[in-house]
């Protein structure tokens, strides 16, 4: 595997859609990693987040959804208005979050995640 950036943006460009939920994985909190036993799992619509990096640090909210394409997450309460007074939905990074409670109906979710 190569170290040139050029190398690694293309990589993440042509990724197959199973390895890009690999990109879309936050940390988890202190509470949910020693319950799960894991430090990090990939993001899912449901999860509640904080957001520890930009204008929106601190805040809450569900994740609304997740873009495999673009490798960003839209979340309830980090909103922009525009100039006309809609909101839309600012897409934050997923390595600018935390996870602080996991939507765990699903056990392959935490069971499959032997390589975190």
């Amino acid at each position: 595997m190569s170290k040139q950036p050029r190398k690694q943006r293309k990589a993440l460009y042509n990724a197959p859609a199973h390895a890009r939920g690999k990109h879309l994985s936050a940390t988890l909190s202190k509470d949910l990693r020693a319950d799960l036993g894991k430090r990090s799992l990939p993001l899912r619509s449901g999860d509640k987040v904080r957001v520890l990096r930009g204008d929106f640090k601190g805040h809450e909210g569900e994740v609304l959804s997740v873009d495999y394409t673009s490798y960003k997450v839209t979340i309830e309460e980090v909103t922009l208005s525009k100039p006309d007074g809609t909101a839309v939905f600012l897409p934050v990074d997923p390595s600018n979050l935390m996870i602080i409670d996991a939507d765990t109906k699903d056990d392959r979710r935490i069971k499959n995640r032997g390589d975190n």
